[in-house]
């Protein structure tokens, strides 16, 4: 099994993570151009990552969890999480961005912290799964993304 797909997508997660959290860093400076240039890329890593994850999620399917059983329930459980969190914080940052290209500011700075704080979680949680799945465990078999949601 091959992990250079999975680390591809998985790269630019987190440094869509990172960029975000320096896009932070440049708003609370009220360096604004700064902070559009960043944020753009941290949108483009994002974009990159779901598009190479849809991929080969449609092509290559989806891995098993490769650890002991007795972990099994509280990967799946973890997975699940991340999952939702991972879509949350899409929609999130897709209306976070919305706010920003419509100059619609007010709302941008309501929604812009809480998006920023889930895709963090989300980096952090999808690097997590990773390095179960692909360094500490050898991965499983791959399957079709519901059999590995949900362990059957």
């Amino acid at each position: 099994m091959s992990i250079l797909l999975p680390t591809i997508s998985t790269s630019f997660i987190v440094i869509s993570g990172i960029l975000v959290a320096f896009g932070w860093y440049a708003i609370a400076k009220r360096q604004i151009e700064k902070h559009m240039k960043i944020m753009k890329w941290a949108a483009i890593c994002a974009t990159i990552f779901f598009v190479t994850y849809v991929s080969r999620t449609a092509f290559v399917g989806n891995t098993h969890f490769g650890g002991p059983d007795s972990l099994k329930p509280i990967y799946q459980t973890f997975l699940i999480f991340h999952i939702v969190l991972a879509t949350v914080g899409g929609v999130m940052g897709l209306i976070t961005l919305r706010f920003a290209y419509k100059k619609e500011f007010a709302k941008h700075r309501k929604i812009g912290p809480w998006t920023s704080i889930v895709w963090f979680v989300t980096a952090i949680t999808g690097a997590t799964v990773y390095t179960l799945l692909y360094l500490i465990y050898p991965g499983g078999e791959t399957a079709g993304v519901l059999d590995v949601i949900f362990g059957w």
